[in-house]
């Protein structure tokens, strides 16, 4: 049963945390003040890795993917469901029409549009979430891009290639690719400061972040990390660029002013995607092996507690709060 309408409110204030549950093919709504799982609701696929939530917090947007990690073969996954956070069930449906492998969800920041990527077209899809209809595309040059960040003017999207090794610099206006950044053999993930200046994405050659300068749309810097990086993000005031090393279960919090890890924070097993609260004083770590996420208090660099979870615990997002 769903919560009340003024029980969901209370909770979104404060924040939700939604968790993709890659073994359970199910979405965990999280109250992350109490640590527990507030519901499990069934995605009715096969299998969701990523999700966003709508602006307004009242709904969760997860692309079915598939059974395969990307560039393996496997099914394709070709829908994207639509969770009511409130009432814990599906709400609706977008349909890509063919085998797409729908991964990353991202709102555009300015036109409430929906982005996509869509693998096996080699495209950002784009979705009007008020009618759940297909708008356009845009072309990424590249196969597998796999994850998407956008400028927080809403003018640029970034997509992580992974096979290719590269990023896709699009242009959202007009939608079009304006340059492919080649960076390694092989890289995965990919994040944006909020001042737009930084691009990151992790190298999974060699234990390294390349930091693209959005000016000249080059890699101007290479991080050093203590194992190989994988999902990133950027804390609110820009301070702080957390990565999740998967190889060595540990988060490292970069320095971005001098772009340096200053610590290596121990979590579970297998970190994948990393989200801080809105308030920046929380970093959430999903641990897929250890079907758990871990809790950061970044103004001590410390893991403060674990949160279980269903089965391969994967993408993360945040539900609305101040």
């Amino acid at each position: 049963m769903g919560l009340t309408l003024g029980a969901a409110t209370a909770l979104a204030q404060s924040g939700l945390l939604l968790v993709a549950q890659k073994g359970d093919k199910s979405l965990a709504i999280v109250d992350p003040a109490a640590g527990k799982v507030l519901a499990n609701v069934a995605e009715d696929g096969t299998t969701g890795h990523e999700v966003t939530a709508s602006p307004d917090w009242r709904f969760a947007y997860v692309p079915i993917y598939g059974n395969s990690g990307v560039g393996k073969p496997g099914t394709d996954g070709s829908n994207m469901v639509v969770i009511d956070i409130v009432a814990h069930k599906i709400a609706g449906n977008v349909d890509f029409g063919h085998g797409v492998r729908p991964h990353h969800p991202v709102f555009g920041p300015k036109d409430g549009l929906l982005y996509v990527t869509t693998e096996l077209d080699k495209t950002v899809t784009i979705i009007d979430p008020k009618t759940l209809k297909i708008v356009g595309s845009i072309p990424t040059g590249q196969p597998e891009s796999h994850m998407l960040a956008l400028s927080h003017d809403g003018r640029r999207g970034y997509t992580a290639n992974v096979g290719p090794g590269t990023v896709s610099v699009l242009d959202i206006h007009a939608r079009k690719t304006l340059k492919v950044i080649p960076i390694s053999g092989n890289t995965q993930r990919i994040s944006i400061s909020p001042d737009d200046r930084w691009v990151f994405t992790a190298d999974q050659t060699q234990p390294r972040m390349a930091a693209i300068d959005t000016a000249t749309n080059e890699v101007k810097h290479w991080i050093p990390l203590a194992g190989n990086g994988y999902g990133s993000t950027v804390s609110p005031d820009g301070k702080w660029l957390l990565v999740a090393l998967d190889s060595v279960n540990k988060v490292a919090m970069i320095d971005i002013a001098t772009l340096k890890v200053v610590r290596n924070v121990d979590v579970a097993a297998y970190p994948q995607a990393v989200v801080v609260s809105p308030d920046g004083k929380m970093a959430y770590v999903s641990c897929m092996h250890a079907n758990k996420v871990a809790v950061i208090d970044i103004a001590s660099g410390k893991a403060t507690r674990m949160i279980d979870t269903g089965d391969q615990a994967d993408g993360l997002a945040w539900a609305a709060g101040q």
